[in-house]
């Protein structure tokens, strides 16, 4: 697990994101900054009140936060900028300047408006918020990326089978977002979670539509919705390495997969795993999570134009730091 994180911050140090943080005062949150500053992950820009971060600071030996661009929302001099552009953007829905006013001084919509406008490359928030406080400003201003209609969360499973993925690690998604995907959202989730598991793990996606069923072994509506997920994602991106419909144990095992489905190229390989339903992709990561002693990372949401993730509010120290890292590492990736 060590060194995946590693090779994610040694990526991140090479190519610095300006990452921002709208809980600029949550503890876990400033205590994971000072460490990414310290170890010049990324460049940060924390949101709040200047007085209280630097107090805040102050009072948990936080000696790096001075290096952070510090912003107040409330006298951000670009503040009238940032409202005209939400207005336009949000003008069809009805907005009006003077609530797009108020929202500015919202971190969660600054963070946004300071991507969208190129000031800022990602951000992460979700200590203090909501999963949905913090996706909906970043639906109404980043938007999808083109392409893709639905936003889904991928998981990073480092697991103690090295024989599975790249020495046990394996990419799962959606475990987050889209309850019950129709075949064009799970096409779309199948090509993002790929995308995360190129930009944040560093391998080359060998992905698995997962189903009770292998080629055809059983027949029934929600199989026929993993095969027209596979047309539409090969549609989507050609050289893409993606098989289905696949067993579990056909997209994993080798000799499993040699046997149920003789002349794929990724059944027994796959390191990216996709499932039918956000109900099987919860339960499977935490079963094996638990049930394995397995790591989970994440979840990474993905699908929007420029990188925002969304942390646990019961998350640590620890937790913030890596999603930082993370973050930086799709940043660099959406710039390609």
């Amino acid at each position: 697990m060590q060194r995946l994180i590693d090779e994610i911050v040694a990526r991140a140090k090479s190519n610095r994101q300006r990452i921002v943080l709208p809980e600029g005062t949550e503890e876990r949150t400033l205590k994971a900054a000072n460490q990414v500053l310290t170890e010049g992950i990324a460049d940060l820009i924390l949101l709040g009140n200047p007085s209280e971060i630097h107090a805040c600071a102050k009072e948990w030996g936080l000696g790096n936060i001075e290096k952070a661009t510090i912003i107040d929302p409330e006298a951000h001099p670009q503040k009238e900028a940032y409202a005209q552009l939400l207005c336009e953007l949000r003008k069809k829905k009805g907005m009006t300047i003077d609530e797009a006013r108020k929202l500015v001084t919202n971190p969660l919509y600054l963070g946004c408006l300071m991507i969208k406008s190129g000031d800022a490359d990602g951000q992460l928030a979700g200590a203090r918020n909501t999963t949905g406080d913090v996706l909906r400003p970043a639906l109404q201003i980043i938007k999808t990326t083109p392409g893709i209609t639905c936003v889904s969360g991928a998981m990073i499973m480092l697991t103690h089978a090295p024989e599975y993925g790249k020495n046990g690690i394996l990419v799962m998604g959606d475990v987050a977002v889209t309850p019950v995907p129709d075949a064009e959202q799970l096409a779309q989730i199948a090509v993002c979670t790929a995308h995360t598991a190129r930009a944040v793990v560093g391998v080359d996606p060998k992905v698995a539509l997962l189903s009770f069923s292998t080629k055809g072994s059983a027949k029934h509506e929600v199989v026929d919705k993993v095969i027209d997920a596979l047309r539409i994602a090969k549609e989507m991106e050609p050289d893409l390495a993606i098989d289905g419909e696949l067993q579990a144990d056909a997209a994993l095992v080798p000799e499993v997969g040699a046997s149920k489905a003789p002349g794929s190229a990724i059944a027994g390989q796959a390191n990216v795993l996709v499932v039918p339903s956000l109900e099987v992709g919860n339960i499977s990561y935490k079963l094996v999570q638990r049930l394995g002693h397995a790591d989970a990372v994440g979840p990474i949401l993905q699908g929007i134009a420029r990188p925002v993730n969304d942390l646990s509010r019961g998350c640590s120290v620890e937790d913030v730091y890596r999603m930082i890292a993370i973050t930086a590492n799709q940043a660099i990736a959406a710039k390609k």
